[in-house]
């Protein structure tokens, strides 16, 4: 396992709130209670609260060559977007066409097998995994990708940084959006829910059907913030996929989901990073 690529920080900005974290203790009193006087932001919480060690590039990798394999597709949809729609903004239609992009949710023999990864997965989980996913999962649905902007802005003029910024926040409120949409419809029961054995953490009441699981929040919001965050800085694609593949596989880790809500939430996640960068003129 390595912490974000071991010693060798991909990220200096990354880097530094690692060091940053270990000297914080030694401030003084009243500055630290000038800083948390208010609520922290993403770089603050992920601050106070580094990375620990996360998954092998061997552990993410099958996951990551699925959710790159919706590229190409999510890319031929939203050209068929565009030409019918141009690129005015026009959050409340492309939701709605966004959401009949979503394949039907699979077959209940194929979630059956996708199942049996999951619990096979989980006789094999570590503290350390857990440790690695539980980060991953509280910071890979915003915060981890508004840090990331935040290494990018560093080298903008304000100007464009403020913009980028509303603008990521935008893809990311629209993924939340359009994919809880999508599984109240399809309504997927989480693995969890199907096998509660596989969560004893997280009670399941007895005949519940949801949390619905199809497709996932973190794919979408994930997929989403690779897509836009890519195009922006292209020689940093690398390492925003990295992460997206870390966050897919912690979701199946600990049982949050299958592989086809993983994919299904990177495809509209995709589709959602395209339409951002569309109407905001990158």
């Amino acid at each position: 396992m390595n912490v974000l690529r071991g010693i060798k920080w991909r990220y200096p900005l990354i880097a530094l709130i690692a060091v940053a974290a270990v000297a914080v203790s030694t401030l003084r009193p009243q500055l630290v209670t000038a800083v948390t006087a208010k609520k922290p932001g993403a770089t603050e919480r992920i601050r106070q609260d580094p990375p620990p060690t996360l998954f092998t590039d061997a552990e993410i990798a099958a996951i990551g060559a699925a959710a790159d394999a919706q590229r190409a597709q999510a890319d031929a949809l939203f050209a068929q977007w565009r030409t019918a729609h141009g690129t005015t903004r026009d959050d409340r239609a492309f939701t709605a066409w966004a959401a009949r992009q979503v394949p039907a949710p699979p077959s209940a023999k194929q979630r059956a097998a996708e199942l049996r990864q999951d619990q096979a997965l989980a006789k094999s989980r570590t503290a350390a995994g857990r440790k690695a996913a539980t980060w991953l999962e509280l910071y890979g649905k915003k915060d981890i990708w508004r840090l990331y902007l935040h290494d990018q802005r560093e080298l903008v003029p304000g100007t464009r940084g403020n913009s980028e910024k509303a603008e990521l926040k935008a893809a990311l409120t629209l993924a939340k959006t359009i994919s809880d949409q999508v599984a109240a419809e399809d309504r997927q029961p989480a693995p969890f829910v199907l096998d509660p054995t596989l969560r004893p953490d997280k009670p399941v009441t007895p005949g519940a059907k949801g949390p619905y699981s199809y497709p996932s929040r973190h794919a979408t919001r994930s997929a989403a913030a690779v897509t836009f965050l890519s195009a922006l800085s292209p020689h940093r694609a690398a390492d925003y996929r990295w992460m997206r593949d870390e966050v897919l596989y912690s979701r199946l880790y600990m049982a949050g989901h299958v592989t086809s809500d993983l994919t299904a939430g990177t495809l509209l996640g995709d589709l959602i990073g395209d339409y951002e960068l569309a109407v905001s003129g990158h």
